[in-house]
């Protein structure tokens, strides 16, 4: 098969340990585009937590963002397909962690919605080496909930960042039955998207709108939130650092996201060389 698509995640996979893109990394993609291939990324940020990295990645032209919510045209600032949250299910969420220590950030129309009194502490939260990256791209307000009710724009994705596991399954249990994706993120946070709406389904979204097969489509993930994506596209390749469920349902691995691993999977197993 002759792959024409990759689709790349971010955190623990084109990012390594420090959150950086290296020049092995960005060659590759560059290298990639220029023999006529597609290079998006499948990450479950906000577009706004893309900030620091567009300038690096200018010649990528699609993501599938919002852990498949948003899938976006980078150059022309467009957006391809977007599904948002249903109010019910949002209020329904909110009520769950109701009066609980848990830090609740919204994804809104592309922004990046987050209690600014809780950013300086999320090391609290198990997202420590997130706070730079918050501090400089998030719409930060006083709560995130009566900021969502005061400003009535659609929510394409919740994630709630706990202090432990066991809240995190006490959070999901409350919200059990509901029709949302919940997804395990990180070591305390629990991701909430729209019933069906997954990186692959994003994934799917893309190959439409390129008029390509999805069997010509590659995925690279190392977490929970890449097994569908993983299981959608024709090739899936973990990552050496991968969690061991993307490694058993991946085809193929490649070196870990210090080592250039996507560098790896782009020359390897899209440019066949």
């Amino acid at each position: 098969m002759k792959y024409e698509l990759i689709g790349l995640d971010m955190d623990g996979t084109m990012l390594n340990s420090e959150k950086k893109i290296t020049d092995g990394v960005i060659k590759a993609i560059k290298e990639a585009i220029a023999n006529g291939k597609y290079v998006s990324l499948s990450s479950g940020r906000a577009l706004a937590e893309l900030t620091e990295y567009r300038e690096m990645l200018k010649d990528m032209e699609y993501a599938i963002l919002e852990s498949g919510a948003l899938v976006y045209n980078l150059k022309k600032d467009e957006i391809i397909s977007v599904v948002t949250l249903d109010e019910d299910i949002v209020k329904k969420v909110f009520e769950a962690v109701k009066g609980k220590d848990v830090f609740v950030h919204l994804i809104s129309q592309g922004r990046s919605v987050s209690p600014e009194k809780l950013i300086p502490k999320m090391d609290k939260y198990h997202m420590g080496v997130y706070i730079p990256m918050y501090e400089k791209v998030c719409t930060k307000v006083e709560d995130t909930i009566k900021f969502h009710y005061e400003d009535k724009q659609g929510i394409e994705k919740i994630n709630l960042f706990h202090t432990t596991p066991q809240d995190r399954e006490n959070t999901r249990k409350k919200l059990q039955g509901l029709p949302i994706e919940m997804l395990d993120a990180e070591e305390t946070s629990l991701e909430i998207s729209p019933l069906g709406v997954t990186k692959g389904f994003g994934l799917k979204k893309l190959c439409e709108y390129l008029n390509m097969g999805i069997e010509q489509s590659i995925a690279v993930g190392d977490a929970d939130n890449d097994l569908d994506i993983l299981k959608t596209a024709g090739l899936a390749i973990a990552m050496g650092n991968a969690n061991e469920n993307a490694q058993k349902i991946a085809d193929v691995k490649v070196a870990d996201n210090d080592h250039d691993g996507v560098a790896e999977a782009i020359y390897k197993y899209l440019l066949e060389k």
